[in-house]
Formats: C-alpha cells, structure tokens, sequence
C-alpha cells in the first residue's frame, strides 16, 4: 500500500482509524482504503452512520455558537479528529474574533492536519494527547499559552467518550477534567447508544462489531449511564437528548431518523 504524502511516517496505514473513519463519513479526504473498508462494512448493518455523523457536527456548532452567546471566549475541544469544513475554531472566531481554541487528539493524522489547518492562526493550536491523560492535557504548552482556567471554558467531549470502555475509568477522566474548570464553564457532550437507533439492535450490534475488530471497540451507553458524564454540572435546557432535538434551528421533522440515534446536552459547572 503507497503511503501518501501527508500520512506521517509513525502510522500503521494497515489498521483502521475511527477518527478517518469520522473523516470518511463526513466525505472527507484524509482516510485510507483500511478505513473506508472498515466504514462501509459497518455501514452495511447502518446504513445511516453518516447521517449520525453529520448530526454530531451539526450540534457540535450549535453548541459552540450557543457557548459563545454566553460570553464564553475559550475552547478545548477533546478527541477532536481530522479539521473538516466549520470546525470549532472556524465556528467560535466567526462568532468572536479573539476566541481561543485547543484541539486535542491522539491520532497523528489529525494531529498532523490540525497543525496544517491551523497554521497562521495565533489563537487556535492542536496537542497530541489522550482524553484518559487529563493533566497532559491541561500542562500542556499548547493549554497553557491559550487556556485561562481561571475564567470559563467550554469542554467538548464530541463522540470520544463511547470510544473509551468503562475500565479505563472515563468517568474518572472527566471529572478531572471538571475539576479544573472555573465556574460558568460548559460541557458540551455527544455520546452513542441504541436508544433512538431506527434499527432492531441485533443489527445495529454488527456495526459495534466491525469497529471491536479494528481494535476500536465502540461502547453504547444507556442515556443514564450517558447522564453521568454530567455529574457537576447543571444541564442546559433542552437537557440530555438526541442531537437533532438540542436547540434546533431547522424543523426536527426534515432530519434523517439515524440523526435520533445517541444522545447530546450541554452541562454548566455551578
């Protein structure tokens, strides 16, 4: 298999990645023939995973837009993939011009791009670390330059924490995350789960499946298990829902019904 130019050297192109796969989905570029293998296999048993895909963009700029509207100027965006169109800086500096924006992802791909992307822009950068590592994130260089802890943020944990199993203790991890915020900080949260999945669950398991074998496992939450992440917060009204019922600015009834699969909600610390 060639190895394109922009794959850094350190990657595996013969094991399927979830964040080119997210990227595939969304009719990205930066995926390889591994990946695009392993997201039609799962496609076979949902149909609909771009559609689920695109409502997790779709609420993700929602939310920050929503965030921004409230006066909060600095994001941490965790598990943040390969930068597509109307990412989180794109979305918080059209809104506020001096807003701040980390990225922080795992995959050296996505690391790779956002640095691409980001090059130029003095108030948006990007850090190679792992959600389960809180205090390599919050130490970083990158973290420290941008993030003021003392004043609000808000946190997006984007359809990561259903890629993390319960015992590597991710609701550890995102307390650790919440302890360091200051008040008036947000959550903003997207997770999977069969609740709202227009199919039998027999079927939707093939898809889980097909990620378990790409050594990816996906973990689907009920929405009270999902509700726990929240713990600290207080929710944002609509409260903890499927992502095309969080705020929508189109009519609920025009959107795909594998949008409705997953949940999403917006948490504020007290």
């Amino acid at each position: 298999m060639e190895r394109p130019a922009w794959a850094p050297r350190s990657i595996d192109i013969t094991v399927p990645s979830v964040s080119r796969m997210y990227d595939f989905y969304l009719g990205g570029s930066h995926n390889f023939e591994v990946d695009r293998k392993a997201a039609r296999k799962a496609m076979e048993f949902m149909p609909g995973l771009p559609k689920i895909m695109q409502a997790n963009r779709a609420f993700m700029r929602r939310a920050v837009r929503f965030a921004a509207g409230e006066g909060i100027t600095q994001f941490l965006d965790i598990g943040s993939g390969i930068p597509t169109f109307g990412n989180v800086h794109e979305v918080a500096q059209a809104a506020d011009p001096g807003a701040r924006v980390v990225y922080v992802d795992h995959d050296p791909v996505a690391v790779a791009h956002s640095r691409e992307v980001l090059r130029g822009n003095d108030r948006a950068d990007v850090v190679a670390a792992d959600l389960l590592g809180p205090r390599d994130i919050l130490e970083s260089p990158e973290v420290e330059r941008l993030i003021d802890l003392t004043r609000p943020v808000a946190l997006l944990l984007v359809a990561i924490l259903h890629f993390v199993e319960d015992a590597d203790e991710p609701y550890a991890a995102v307390a650790e995350l919440r302890e360091a915020l200051a008040p008036g900080s947000m959550l903003v949260l997207t997770h999977a789960s069969y609740e709202g999945v227009p199919l039998p669950s027999e079927r939707a398991e093939g898809a889980v499946d097909v990620y378990r074998n790409a050594r990816n496992p996906l973990i689907m939450r009920t929405r009270e298990d999902i509700a726990r992440f929240f713990e600290g917060y207080d929710m944002v009204e609509p409260g903890l829902v499927p992502m095309p019922r969080w705020r929508p600015e189109t009519p609920v009834e025009d959107v795909d019904p594998f949008a409705f699969s997953g949940f999403a909600g917006v948490g504020r610390t007290r």
